[in-house]
């Protein structure tokens, strides 16, 4: 079990569905709300997964939060987590990843805004809430912002952002509809993949044969194996 990189707590483990077979095993801390993904974790999940996350941090919404502390250590070598960028179509998003490669530390408000959950808030709405609002606090690290002065955290630099229903809603639909073309089975697909499945492993014993010159039984074995791959994510 891992030790969260700021409170040092254990954290959570949950398994996913990965995209393509098997489970993506990641652990959380609702205390402090954040996820750590060893390695490429994060992109590995399955659009279904994806959503189970969301639906986990939406319950966990009103979970009393501490603030990130200032050094974050990797669960599995202890080193210092570095601060990083980057920037998917619903805006920018930060996190914390480990120089020697062993993963990433994530906030829950972060991981939205990468699943496109959470959509950044635009100079003129800032404006806006400048008006009525003084500071708000930061969904990445929960430091508090004076939008008076401040577009994001100065604490965390992460840009200030907001819950948009219609964000999440488009977010759900695409991830739900890609969840189920995953896990419907194609027979066409699955003649293509059987057949170059059989193509690979007898390229070399048989290259000087047909291509459909196959011993027989080997169309439905191989088939049997790759319908097993299939109906293992379903």
């Amino acid at each position: 079990m891992n030790a969260c990189p700021s409170c040092c707590y254990p954290m959570a483990p949950l398994g996913v569905d990965a995209r393509l077979a098997g489970k993506v095993e990641i652990d959380l801390c609702f205390s402090c709300q954040g996820i750590w993904f060893d390695g490429m974790e994060s992109t590995q999940m399955s659009p279904g997964g994806v959503v189970e996350l969301f639906r986990l941090i939406h319950e966990h919404r009103d979970h009393q939060r501490h603030q990130l502390g200032a050094d974050l250590r990797c669960p599995r070598c202890e080193g210092h987590l570095v601060g990083s960028l980057d920037i998917v179509k619903s805006g920018r998003f930060n996190y914390h990843r480990c120089s020697n490669g062993h993963g990433r530390f994530v906030t829950f408000a972060q991981f939205m805004i990468e699943k496109g959950f959470v959509r950044q808030l635009s100079g003129a709405e800032i404006e806006a809430l400048k008006a009525r609002i003084g500071v708000v606090h930061c969904t990445s690290c929960g430091a508090p912002v004076d939008i008076r002065k401040d577009s994001a955290c100065t604490y965390c630099h992460s840009p200030i952002a907001i819950l948009d229903p219609q964000a999440v809603e488009k977010a759900l639909a695409s991830y739900q509809q890609a969840e189920v073309k995953r896990t419907t089975l194609d027979p066409e697909a699955l003649a293509d993949a059987i057949l170059m499945a059989e193509r690979e492993r007898g390229a070399s014993p048989r290259a000087a044969g047909t291509e459909l010159d196959l011993p027989i039984g080997d169309l439905i074995v191989s088939g049997i194996g790759i319908m097993a791959g299939m109906l293992k994510r379903l």
